[in-house]
């Protein structure tokens, strides 16, 4: 097989399994996860310059769990106390039930959608639009705010955390048959990170359209896109890619 090292641009699994893993083992191939980028909080003082008093907000809309970590990690720095009557608004239950990290879930007034978009989560902003909203995200959040627009939602968005290039160290190998990436911002920290980058015959793997456009835009061929029909995860993709690799090598040295 040509690909023998892969680069997955996600972090290491706590737990210490994961399916890129099963394929390593699955195709004898090494599998190397770290991530392209981090995030990184702004800190108190960074975002007292924005002049957001959070204290003036009746209601925190959430559409990651990352930006629940920073909210109330900025609270805790700049001695904030949350009301007991603060109205939470999450795009997901996954989001919303990872509020009891911070909160007495049952306690609170907690509203969620059902699949991670506005879409679902809107009747409740409808309901509640008198409230005075505070939206936490990220430098670069891609969240589309149209439909609260549209519907009259008064909310402001409140930066606290970033995105940030996770730099590779002057000793740390890129011996790479594959590149794997998920993100425009990981193609950035590529280019960051090697500048005289040549691609030649290293394969590029890119999840989301947005993700296969960055690479197109930064000259470099995309050799692997998903989702697709067939393959809706990166994993299944990656697995069918190796399965033909595979089957060729193999063909080669029967003929």
């Amino acid at each position: 097989m040509k690909v023998k090292k892969i680069l997955v641009s996600q972090p290491q699994p706590e737990t210490g399994k994961s399916p890129y893993y099963d394929i390593a083992e699955k195709y004898g191939v090494e599998v190397v996860l770290r991530p392209f980028i981090k995030v990184e909080g702004l800190t108190a003082k960074e975002f007292r310059q924005s002049r957001i008093n959070i204290s003036e907000f009746t209601g925190i809309i959430f559409t990651a769990r990352t930006a629940i970590d920073h909210f109330f990690r900025l609270c805790e720095e700049m001695r904030i106390t949350i009301p007991d009557t603060m109205k939470y608004f999450c795009t997901s239950e996954s989001i919303a039930l990872y509020l009891q990290k911070y909160i007495i879930y049952r306690k609170r007034k907690i509203f969620h959608g059902t699949n991670g978009k506005f879409d679902t989560l809107l009747p409740y902003l409808i309901k509640y639009k008198k409230e005075n909203l505070l939206w936490a995200v990220s430098d670069v959040h891609k969240e589309d705010s149209g439909l609260l627009d549209q519907n009259g939602i008064t909310y402001t968005k409140a930066v606290m955390y970033r995105t940030v290039s996770n730099d590779f160290g002057p000793d740390e190998p890129f011996d790479y048959d594959m590149l794997v990436f998920f993100s425009p911002s990981g193609i950035e920290s590529l280019k960051k990170n090697f500048p005289e980058f040549e691609q030649g015959d290293i394969k590029i793997a890119c999840f989301g359209p947005s993700t296969c456009q960055a690479v197109t835009n930064a000259g470099l061929r995309l050799d692997i896109a998903a989702p697709s029909p067939e393959h809706p995860s990166m994993t299944g993709t990656l697995d069918a890619y190796l399965r033909k690799e595979a089957e060729e090598a193999a063909a080669a040295e029967e003929a």
